[in-house]
């Protein structure tokens, strides 16, 4: 069998999926608290921006993929309108389900499906737009993932990957220091949870760099890449243009 990356331990393919639905499904409660607390914010900014450089129009058609409480399904929906669609997935249904009662509270339907990333249920062609925010780090084969988003955009569609990334040298003591340290500790006294945060450290550090991303990205079939570092490099939105 093959073997895989889960945080800093090394894994069996088979097990990486299992082992990522564990985290989130113990994390799914207290999520968007724990986004506030351990980006001080920062997040709803990161996000803003990914939206503006969108370019969704109204009518658009916008594919959320690991799209868990559902914050950019509902921003994407207020811009669509009533002629475009936005679906909103996840391949964990914790996740999934916190998202779509969010969404029903703020009185947004929309479709929600549970899904592979690396097996996208949709027609060649499908989407204007499709995101994933904080979520192709989890994924076991990121490059069949992304042929996969590139398969269901249209041409001329975009994909945009929000992710955390590689901080800025003069950062990285810092930011090593606070992720290894600080954040278990905030996840265990707010979700009762300091393994699944230690996990969410050690996976930002085995994820692709931004060069190494975008060139996956190309890899995967887009023809023009950008990268956009927010925060010195803590995040990174990688936009794909599918030509």
């Amino acid at each position: 069998m093959s073997s895989t990356h889960f945080g800093f331990e090394t894994v069996d393919e088979s097990q990486k999926a299992s082992r990522v639905r564990g985290v989130f499904d113990s994390v799914a409660g207290k999520y968007d608290v724990m986004n506030d607390l351990m980006s001080m914010g920062l997040h709803r900014l990161w996000k803003a921006y990914t939206i503006a450089a969108s370019g969704v129009r109204e009518g658009h058609k916008v594919l959320d993929i690991a799209g868990g409480t559902g914050d950019l399904a509902l921003a994407f929906a207020k811009r669509v309108g009533p002629r475009g669609t936005v679906v909103h997935t996840d391949i964990n249904e914790a996740m999934l389900s916190t998202g779509r009662d969010r969404l029903i509270n703020e009185g947004v339907m929309l479709p929600t499906t549970i899904c592979d990333a690396e097996h996208l249920p949709f027609p060649e062609g499908s989407f204007d737009i499709v995101t994933v925010a904080f979520g192709l780090r989890n994924m076991t084969h990121k490059d069949q993932a992304l042929k996969e988003m590139c398969r269901v955009l249209k041409p001329g569609g975009r994909l945009l990957v929000l992710e955390f990334s590689k901080v800025a040298k003069p950062l990285e003591k810092a930011y090593d220091f606070y992720s290894f340290n600080i954040l278990p500790k905030i996840g265990k006294l707010v979700a009762n949870d300091e393994e699944s945060y230690r996990y969410l450290a050690e996976s930002i550090r085995m994820h692709p760099d931004q060069a190494t991303l975008k060139s996956m990205m190309k890899d995967a079939g887009f023809g023009h890449v950008d990268v956009h570092n927010m925060t010195g490099g803590v995040v990174a939105l990688h936009m794909g243009l599918k030509c």
